[in-house]
Parts: structure tokens; C-alpha cells; sequence
């Protein structure tokens, strides 16, 4: 068992919010050539040819049993379903909306952190998620209008990610991360694998097996590292931080999306979503500073 660590986790959350939002970018252009099934393929396989070697050359322990493993399993297929959700809103939605869309997730987090984990909230952190929460509200955009049905993918990412998080956290201080990164990778392609071989016979567009040219598979190679390399942050994260504090911080996520599809597909938000922007900002900030205070004062409580 690893004992808390409040300011870790948070730097650890921080890192992870800078990169989901790139993995993302880079997803929302291949997934216009790439169906979806090798996608997700790829970006699941990268993760275990990534971490294997590493796992072997370490000694770190690879095999799960009894009520970690069927934890693992239930973890995997919800990766798998919320990372499929969130490429596929991508290629419908502004990256900066589908971010901001699925960012109820954090709210979701804290709810399901206090009543199912029995983790402590305090009214500053719900204070602190309720005004990031409102600053999503206003970075939301009316979507419905111009693409209809594909606006509640990231609610679904929303769902699925606060789940996962909560599975998350019920394993993370007994196994190691890139252990548990290793074994989500090797069961994602367990998965689908079996699925591809079934679904590309059909007529069904997302699992048409389709061959990368050179600059797509450095792409796919380059999500699976960003991928694999963020969700490592996230499991750390939940090893040494409560859910119920680091939901706040992942509202952090959606300035980073802001600027990236800036950079990357020339997508400014609007003055509301900018007002919305900088209060999700102060909020996260609030919760550094905090823990950080209260970090100096528990050693003085006896």
C-alpha cells in the first residue's frame, strides 16, 4: 500500500492533462484516413510493445489474479469504449467542444469518489469543482444543430472515463502502473483483435482493415506512445491522490485543448468560452494551492 501524497498526484494529473489533449489532436487527423478499429488497435498495441520489454527488464510483477484481474478485464473494455467514443467525437467536433463536452467527467469523479469509495470531499473541494464545473458550462457549445447524435459522444466518454477512473483508484496502490498499463494493453488487443477479424467481413466502415501508409503509421505509432505515456501519469496520479482531489485538476485539461486545436486546426473559442476557459483555470489553481498549504501543516498535527 502507498501511502498519500497529495502534491504528487496533482503534478502527475497535470502532466496527463497536457498530454490526452495531444493524443487527441493527433487522433482527430489520422481518424479522417484511419477507420477506427485499427486505430484503436494500434494505440492499444503500441502501449503493450512499449511496456512489456520494460516490464521483463525490470522484474516488475505481470500477472494478476482473483479480484485485481476481473478489476483489469472490467478497466480494459472500458478504455477501450471510452478512448472509441472520444476519436470518434473528434472527427465531428471541434477538439476544444468534445474536451469540453466530456468534462463532466470530473464532477462525476467526485461524486462517485465520496459515495462509492467513502472519500472525504470537504466543502472547498466542492466549492472548487462546482465553479469548474460552471466554467464548463460555458465553454460548451450548442452542437446539436450541426452535427445532431455525435454532440452525446463525449457525454458517453464522460460516463465511461469516471468509471474507469473509479476502477482505477480501487487497484491502483496494489499493483504497480506499468505493470497494469502492460496488462491493459495485452488485454485491449485480446479484445480486439477477435472483434476486427469478426466485423471486417461486414460492410461496416469503422472495421475495414486498411493498411497505414508511412506518415499515418508514424502517426499511430506516435498516439500509441503519447496514449500510453498519459495514462501512465493518470494510474500515478490515482496511486498517491484521491479522485476527490484530482477532479479539479482535470478541468486544467481543457486550456490545453484550447490551445492545441489553436495551434493545430486554427479553433479559437468564443468570449464565453474564453470567460469559461479562465475560470476552470483558477479553479484548478485553487486546489494546487491548497494542497500545498495543507501539505505543510499535517506534519505539525499530531
Amino acid at each position: 500500500m502507498t501511502a498519500d501524497r497529495p502534491l504528487l498526484g496533482i503534478l502527475l494529473m497535470l502532466g496527463f492533462c497536457v498530454m490526452a489533449p495531444l493524443g487527441d489532436a493527433l487522433a482527430k487527423i489520422i481518424g479522417q484516413t484511419i477507420p477506427l478499429g485499427i486505430l484503436l488497435l494500434a494505440r492499444f498495441a503500441m502501449q503493450a510493445l512499449l511496456l512489456l520489454p520494460l516490464i521483463a527488464l525490470t522484474n516488475r510483477p505481470f500477472r494478476l489474479e482473483g479480484r485485481i484481474l476481473r478489476l483489469a478485464w472490467l478497466r480494459t473494455l472500458l478504455h477501450i469504449i471510452g478512448i472509441a467514443a472520444m476519436f470518434t467525437a473528434l472527427q465531428y467536433l471541434p477538439l476544444a467542444d468534445a474536451v469540453a463536452i466530456a468534462f463532466v467527467m470530473p464532477f462525476l469523479m467526485l461524486l462517485l469518489g465520496h459515495y462509492v469509495l467513502g472519500e472525504e470531499i470537504g466543502a472547498r473541494r466542492i466549492i472548487a469543482c462546482a465553479v469548474g464545473f460552471i466554467g464548463t458550462l460555458l465553454v460548451i457549445q450548442p452542437a446539436f444543430e450541426n452535427v445532431g447524435w455525435p454532440a452525446l459522444l463525449p457525454l458517453v466518454v464522460a460516463v465511461v472515463f469516471s468509471l474507469f477512473m473509479l476502477v482505477t483508484r480501487q487497484i491502483a496502490k496494489q499493483t504497480d502502473p506499468i505493470s497494469l498499463q502492460g496488462v491493459n494493453g495485452v488485454m485491449a488487443v485480446a479484445i480486439l483483435l477477435p472483434i476486427l477479424s469478426i466485423f471486417s467481413q461486414t460492410d461496416i466502415a469503422l472495421f475495414e482493415i486498411k493498411a497505414p501508409n508511412l506518415s499515418e503509421l508514424g502517426m499511430l505509432i506516435a498516439i500509441g506512445v503519447i496514449g500510453t505515456l498519459a495514462h501512465l501519469l493518470m494510474t500515478w496520479s490515482l496511486r498517491y491522490a484521491p479522485s476527490a482531489t484530482l477532479a479539479p485538476m482535470q478541468y486544467l485539461e481543457i486550456p490545453f485543448a484550447t490551445f492545441i486545436g489553436w495551434l493545430v486546426f486554427s479553433e479559437l473559442p468564443n468570449t464565453l468560452a474564453s470567460v469559461g476557459i479562465a475560470i476552470t483555470i483558477s479553479a484548478g489553481l485553487y486546489i494546487v494551492i491548497r494542497e500545498r498549504a495543507m501539505s505543510r501543516i499535517a506534519p505539525q498535527v499530531p
